[in-house]
């Protein structure tokens, strides 16, 4: 049986397995799918160790995938290149493929998922990090009328925006970085890819850069989120975790590694409905 898994630290939480195991029944594909903590400095070796193992594939979570988008001799798609950050490995014989599958997944989630247009709309994205740098390049792409990328660190955010610069060029997008508290006015769409929700921060950007009706995005999910999403909604925005985001980038991935596309869409409510069970 194939064998697939995600690396990361910590990883005990992710919900991957349960998601790519309910993409196999519905596909019918045979796999297995596993978490796999890494020690900080281990990463590359249990890269090396999963695929001398036989595994297939594996995904890629915090804090390895700038790390990922560097391994020796790996060939990385042109949106991880964009990245400089790679969540998605495929072991096609001796070849290491890499691919970043987060900001398509964000994509879809806020556009299909949530009905949310992004063409033509002013989006606030926060955090410069790998995060941030995964999901740019494919919200550049979707063509908002803006995206300002706010960070702790402006210098971080300036050059992010600048290896994505000839990006927003082609697709007609005004884009700029800036500091957490000069981050402007009433956004339609505010995108927290910070590590904020990790420390339990409400948000690390103040109000004014929600108005009523904005979309206010967490990428995480789970109670980490929550204080992002209390503090959106109590100023009038649309608050969403980014649940249906991992949904969407695992069917990416599990379409690359297996070439089948999954029901991404009754995955989400499957998956939303199971966390939503009481604990016995």
């Amino acid at each position: 049986m194939d064998c697939y898994g995600v690396m990361g630290n910590p990883v005990a939480h992710s919900k991957s397995p349960w998601i790519h195991a309910r993409f196999a029944q519905l596909t019918g594909h045979a796999l297995t799918y596993n978490a796999h903590l890494v020690v900080v400095d281990g990463f590359a070796q249990a890269v090396q160790d999963f695929r001398a193992a036989g595994g297939k594939g594996c995904n890629v979570t915090v804090p390895f995938k700038f790390e990922a988008a560097a391994l020796p001799g790996l060939q990385l798609s042109a949106r991880a290149a964009q990245a400089g950050a790679c969540n998605t490995l495929r072991f096609d014989g001796e070849t290491l493929i890499g691919d970043n599958t987060d900001g398509i997944g964000l994509v879809r989630d806020i556009t299909v998922n949530a009905g949310t247009r992004l063409a033509g709309s002013r989006v606030l994205l926060v955090g410069a990090g790998g995060a941030g740098a995964g999901v740019l390049g494919p919200l550049l792409e979707t063509a908002p009328a803006s995206l300002v990328v706010a960070n702790r660190s402006p210098d971080k955010a300036s050059r992010l925006v600048a290896g994505h610069a000839d990006l927003a060029a082609r697709h007609g997008v005004a884009l700029s970085a800036c500091a957490l508290d000069d981050v402007g006015t009433a956004y339609d769409i505010v995108i927290n890819a910070s590590a904020s929700s990790l420390t339990g921060q409400a948000s690390p950007v103040a109000a004014r850069a929600l108005r009523a009706g904005t979309l206010a995005y967490d990428l995480m999910y789970g109670p980490g989120a929550q204080e992002f999403l209390d503090w959106a909604r109590q100023h009038g925005a649309q608050a969403r975790d980014g649940l249906g985001m991992l949904v969407e980038q695992a069917a990416e991935s599990f379409a690359i590694w297996r070439g089948v596309v999954p029901p991404a869409g009754l995955v989400l409510v499957e998956l939303r409905q199971w966390l939503a069970r009481p604990a016995p």
